[in-house]
């Protein structure tokens, strides 16, 4: 498991990927990523501590990542996040949260003291879709809805069930509401979500394009970020 990496192309930062307590929802029907959660505190604060302590704050930017959102990171990471963000001059950090959290988002901000960019996880806006098949947990309506809470969002793709239209909606929507986003390949795990190998063709084909917009960032695979 790789928990630490350098992202130089597209939006230069350090990426971590933490361990934290149980994801607040974690009944997605496509992740098993919640895997990586735990109960044993002492265990996490120190592999998070080892990782952390990777950080060289030479790019400016840090991104956490965790099986869930930065609310479910113990309380002595936030604080080792902290001090590494002062001792190192990090100017920005990046947190993922649930939708669940939105009402929480500002805690961050006044914690950290520095500008916080929130991704979400929305996966598609199509509602059926995200609500029924995906068992998201994520129940609002519209994009403004979201993008009034979080400053990126990240997309699925290639999911049998999932058509083109819906893949084109929500590109569409990504680039008219936000200001950065991530679309994520999706890959067969341990989940019965199985992958359209067509759509998936046809998508990187007819989006191709998305690998050249510098605020739009495609993971064919799950460790594109060099972590995980």
């Amino acid at each position: 498991m790789e928990r630490y990496s350098r992202i130089t192309e597209k939006n230069p930062r350090e990426i971590v990927l933490l361990r934290a307590f149980p994801c607040v929802w974690g009944k997605c029907a496509f992740c098993d990523y919640i895997e990586d959660n735990g109960r044993d505190e002492g265990e996490m604060v120190r592999q998070n501590r080892e990782v952390l302590n990777l950080v060289t704050g030479e790019l400016g930017v840090l991104e956490a990542i965790n099986s869930g959102s930065c609310f479910e990171l113990p309380r002595k990471t936030l604080e080792e996040i902290k001090r590494i963000t002062e001792e190192k001059k990090i100017r920005r950090l990046i947190f993922e949260s649930h939708w669940i959290y939105r009402r929480r988002l500002e805690e961050m901000r006044q914690y950290f003291g520095i500008p916080v960019t929130y991704k979400m996880g929305v996966e598609t806006f199509d509602h059926d879709f995200r609500e029924k098949v995906l068992n998201k947990h994520a129940d609002f309506q519209t994009p403004q809805e979201v993008a009034a809470f979080f400053d990126s969002v990240c997309l699925m793709v290639g999911i049998q069930g999932q058509t083109r239209d819906m893949i084109k909606k929500d590109i569409e929507i990504l680039k008219k509401y936000f200001n950065h986003g991530t679309v994520n390949v999706f890959n067969n795990n341990t989940t019965s979500v199985r992958r359209d190998e067509e759509l998936v063709r046809w998508f990187m084909e007819e989006y191709k394009w998305l690998l050249e917009e510098p605020d739009v960032e495609v993971l064919y695979e799950i460790t594109d970020f060099g972590v995980g």
